[in-house]
């Protein structure tokens, strides 16, 4: 998809805006569904970075999720509108499973975003 849905643009927006990490979203990407719930990229990358930090092995790649000094995390400018969504407490549905049984943390450009709908699809991991 080459143009991403304005719909779905103005939905990141609005969480982006309240800081809201409540809404619940399935998307379909090529090659995967996610579902979960969307979180602020700022708490996104903050919460990326606490799980590297405490990590042993990737611990240093946890500045990479930091604020930069020079202020390049911005909000969006008015009309510029988020470019992706950040799913946190998300699956990745195979079949009639999730992976990971306890939800990840991913990042969808909103461009390749072909489908989706408002809610979390459940599934059965049995």
């Amino acid at each position: 998809m080459s143009h991403p849905d304005d719909l779905l643009v103005a939905i990141a927006a609005m969480v982006e805006s309240r800081h809201s990490s409540q809404m619940s979203l399935t998307v379909v990407i090529p090659g995967a569904v996610i579902t979960g719930r969307l979180a602020p990229e700022a708490l996104w990358k903050e919460r990326v970075a606490e799980v590297l930090r405490d990590s042993e092995d990737l611990g240093q790649f946890a500045a990479a999720f930091r604020p930069s000094q020079g202020g390049d995390d911005h909000p969006p400018e008015p009309g510029e509108g988020p470019t992706h969504l950040h799913f946190h407490v998300a699956r990745i549905l195979q079949g009639s499973f999730g992976i990971p049984d306890t939800g990840g943390m991913y990042r969808v450009a909103l461009k390749d975003v072909s489908a989706w709908t408002i809610g979390d699809i459940g599934y059965s991991d049995q």
